[in-house]
Protein backbone atom coordinates (compact mmCIF):
# COMPACT_ATOMS: atom_id res chain seq x y z
CA UNK A 1 0.00 0.00 0.00
CA UNK A 2 2.95 2.61 0.69
CA UNK A 3 4.31 1.99 -2.76
CA UNK A 4 0.94 2.73 -3.91
CA UNK A 5 0.64 6.02 -2.39
CA UNK A 6 4.20 6.84 -3.28
CA UNK A 7 3.36 6.18 -6.82
CA UNK A 8 0.44 8.53 -6.93
CA UNK A 9 2.21 11.14 -5.47
CA UNK A 10 5.16 11.24 -8.04
CA UNK A 11 2.22 10.82 -10.71
CA UNK A 12 0.56 13.70 -9.24
CA UNK A 13 4.17 15.38 -9.05
CA UNK A 14 4.59 14.66 -12.45
CA UNK A 15 0.86 15.95 -13.96
CA UNK A 16 1.78 19.37 -11.90
CA UNK A 17 5.12 19.56 -13.12
CA UNK A 18 3.77 18.96 -16.49
CA UNK A 19 0.73 21.52 -16.08
CA UNK A 20 2.96 23.89 -14.65
CA UNK A 21 5.22 24.04 -17.72
CA UNK A 22 2.50 24.43 -20.48
CA UNK A 23 0.98 27.34 -18.35
CA UNK A 24 3.82 28.91 -18.56
CA UNK A 25 3.69 28.34 -22.55
CA UNK A 26 0.26 28.98 -23.15
CA UNK A 27 -1.29 30.87 -20.27
CA UNK A 28 -3.96 29.28 -17.86
CA UNK A 29 -6.80 28.66 -20.55
CA UNK A 30 -3.92 27.43 -23.07
CA UNK A 31 -3.39 23.54 -22.38
CA UNK A 32 -6.34 20.83 -22.31
CA UNK A 33 -6.30 18.17 -19.65
CA UNK A 34 -5.50 15.33 -22.07
CA UNK A 35 -2.78 17.75 -23.64
CA UNK A 36 -1.35 17.95 -19.87
CA UNK A 37 -1.85 14.21 -18.76
CA UNK A 38 -0.22 13.61 -22.69
CA UNK A 39 2.35 15.68 -21.78
CA UNK A 40 2.87 13.87 -18.28
CA UNK A 41 3.17 10.68 -20.28
CA UNK A 42 -0.62 9.49 -18.83
CA UNK A 43 -3.73 9.00 -20.39
CA UNK A 44 -6.53 11.42 -20.02
CA UNK A 45 -8.87 8.79 -17.59
CA UNK A 46 -6.24 9.11 -14.91
CA UNK A 47 -6.75 12.32 -14.48
CA UNK A 48 -9.93 12.51 -12.06
CA UNK A 49 -7.37 10.11 -9.59
CA UNK A 50 -5.75 13.21 -8.91
CA UNK A 51 -7.84 16.26 -8.99
CA UNK A 52 -11.58 17.29 -8.84
CA UNK A 53 -11.67 19.41 -11.77
CA UNK A 54 -9.34 20.76 -14.13
CA UNK A 55 -9.35 24.30 -12.02
CA UNK A 56 -8.12 21.93 -9.39
CA UNK A 57 -4.86 21.46 -11.63
CA UNK A 58 -4.79 24.53 -12.63
CA UNK A 59 -4.24 26.55 -8.82
CA UNK A 60 -1.62 23.44 -8.11
CA UNK A 61 0.35 23.97 -11.31
CA UNK A 62 0.35 28.31 -10.94
CA UNK A 63 1.12 27.60 -7.04
CA UNK A 64 4.10 25.63 -8.31
CA UNK A 65 5.29 27.30 -11.05
CA UNK A 66 5.72 30.57 -8.84
CA UNK A 67 7.48 28.64 -6.38
CA UNK A 68 9.88 27.25 -8.63
CA UNK A 69 10.49 30.66 -9.37
CA UNK A 70 10.92 31.95 -5.54
CA UNK A 71 13.19 29.02 -5.26
CA UNK A 72 15.49 30.20 -7.92
CA UNK A 73 15.61 33.66 -6.87
CA UNK A 74 17.16 32.04 -3.53
CA UNK A 75 19.48 30.12 -5.22
CA UNK A 76 21.14 33.49 -7.56
CA UNK A 77 20.72 35.88 -4.63
CA UNK A 78 21.84 34.05 -1.48
CA UNK A 79 25.18 33.47 -1.48
CA UNK A 80 25.28 36.95 -4.51
CA UNK A 81 27.96 39.84 -3.41
CA UNK A 82 25.27 41.91 -5.41
CA UNK A 83 22.42 40.09 -4.92
CA UNK A 84 19.98 42.54 -7.54
CA UNK A 85 22.44 42.47 -9.90
CA UNK A 86 22.30 38.23 -9.55
CA UNK A 87 18.71 38.89 -9.90
CA UNK A 88 18.20 41.03 -12.72
CA UNK A 89 21.08 39.43 -14.82
CA UNK A 90 18.79 36.06 -14.62
CA UNK A 91 15.40 37.81 -15.07
CA UNK A 92 16.29 39.54 -17.91
CA UNK A 93 18.85 37.11 -19.73
CA UNK A 94 18.01 36.07 -22.98
CA UNK A 95 17.78 32.60 -21.44
CA UNK A 96 15.04 33.44 -19.47
CA UNK A 97 13.40 35.13 -22.43
CA UNK A 98 13.72 32.36 -24.62
CA UNK A 99 12.28 29.33 -22.00
CA UNK A 100 9.03 30.78 -20.98
CA UNK A 101 8.18 26.90 -19.44
CA UNK A 102 11.58 26.94 -17.02
CA UNK A 103 11.34 30.65 -16.02
CA UNK A 104 9.52 33.03 -13.96
CA UNK A 105 5.34 32.10 -14.34
CA UNK A 106 4.93 35.84 -13.66
CA UNK A 107 5.41 37.53 -17.19
CA UNK A 108 3.47 34.81 -19.04
CA UNK A 109 0.35 34.51 -17.05
CA UNK A 110 -0.44 38.19 -15.85
CA UNK A 111 -3.08 38.66 -17.81
CA UNK A 112 -4.83 35.39 -17.46
CA UNK A 113 -4.83 35.19 -13.74
CA UNK A 114 -7.11 38.05 -13.43
CA UNK A 115 -9.33 35.74 -14.69
CA UNK A 116 -8.36 33.00 -12.76
CA UNK A 117 -9.66 31.74 -9.10
CA UNK A 118 -9.23 32.62 -5.81
CA UNK A 119 -6.70 30.45 -5.40
CA UNK A 120 -4.95 31.57 -8.26
CA UNK A 121 -4.83 35.25 -7.80
CA UNK A 122 -3.72 34.84 -4.54
CA UNK A 123 -1.14 32.57 -5.41
CA UNK A 124 -0.02 35.28 -8.04
CA UNK A 125 -0.07 38.37 -5.64
CA UNK A 126 2.00 36.42 -3.13
CA UNK A 127 4.52 35.84 -5.59
CA UNK A 128 4.69 39.55 -6.51
CA UNK A 129 4.50 40.18 -2.47
CA UNK A 130 7.66 38.38 -2.03
CA UNK A 131 9.89 39.34 -5.23
CA UNK A 132 8.85 43.12 -3.85
CA UNK A 133 9.97 41.93 -0.36
CA UNK A 134 13.25 40.10 -1.64
CA UNK A 135 14.46 43.61 -4.38
CA UNK A 136 13.21 45.94 -1.41
CA UNK A 137 15.71 43.98 1.20
CA UNK A 138 18.46 43.97 -1.92
CA UNK A 139 17.91 47.61 -1.99
CA UNK A 140 18.97 48.04 1.65
CA UNK A 141 15.43 48.68 3.25
CA UNK A 142 16.40 52.39 3.25
CA UNK A 143 13.69 55.44 2.11
CA UNK A 144 11.92 54.93 -0.74
CA UNK A 145 13.11 51.27 -1.03
CA UNK A 146 9.51 50.01 -1.12
CA UNK A 147 8.93 52.05 -3.85
CA UNK A 148 11.63 51.31 -5.64
CA UNK A 149 10.91 47.97 -5.48
CA UNK A 150 7.74 47.56 -6.75
CA UNK A 151 9.37 49.82 -9.44
CA UNK A 152 11.73 46.98 -9.80
CA UNK A 153 9.72 44.44 -10.18
CA UNK A 154 7.23 45.88 -12.45
CA UNK A 155 9.64 47.02 -14.73
CA UNK A 156 11.30 43.87 -14.79
CA UNK A 157 8.23 41.55 -15.43
CA UNK A 158 6.88 43.83 -18.45
CA UNK A 159 9.95 43.94 -19.64
CA UNK A 160 10.34 40.03 -19.84
CA UNK A 161 6.70 40.04 -21.18
CA UNK A 162 7.89 43.07 -23.80
CA UNK A 163 10.93 41.12 -25.13
CA UNK A 164 8.58 37.97 -25.93
CA UNK A 165 6.19 39.14 -27.35
CA UNK A 166 7.98 41.47 -29.94
CA UNK A 167 9.17 39.74 -33.47
CA UNK A 168 12.56 41.41 -33.75
CA UNK A 169 14.88 39.69 -31.79
CA UNK A 170 17.22 42.61 -31.88
CA UNK A 171 14.89 44.90 -30.96
CA UNK A 172 14.01 42.23 -27.44
CA UNK A 173 17.72 42.26 -26.84
CA UNK A 174 17.36 46.03 -26.57
CA UNK A 175 14.65 45.69 -24.33
CA UNK A 176 16.33 43.49 -21.92
CA UNK A 177 19.69 45.61 -22.34
CA UNK A 178 17.72 49.14 -21.73
CA UNK A 179 15.74 47.41 -18.57
CA UNK A 180 19.02 45.73 -16.97
CA UNK A 181 20.71 49.07 -17.22
CA UNK A 182 17.88 50.82 -15.62
CA UNK A 183 17.35 48.50 -12.85
CA UNK A 184 20.95 48.10 -11.81
CA UNK A 185 21.35 51.81 -11.12
CA UNK A 186 18.49 51.95 -8.59
CA UNK A 187 20.27 53.13 -5.28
Amino acid sequence: MRTSREEKKKTHERIVEAASKRIREEGLDGPAVAEIMQAAGLTHGGFYKHFESRDDLIAEATQSALAAADGHLHQLTDDAEDPLAAFVDWYLSAEHRDQPAAGCALPPLGDDVRRGDDRVRSAYREQVERYVEHVERFLGNGEGARQGAILAVSTLVGAVLLSRAVDDEAFSDEILSAVHEGITKLP
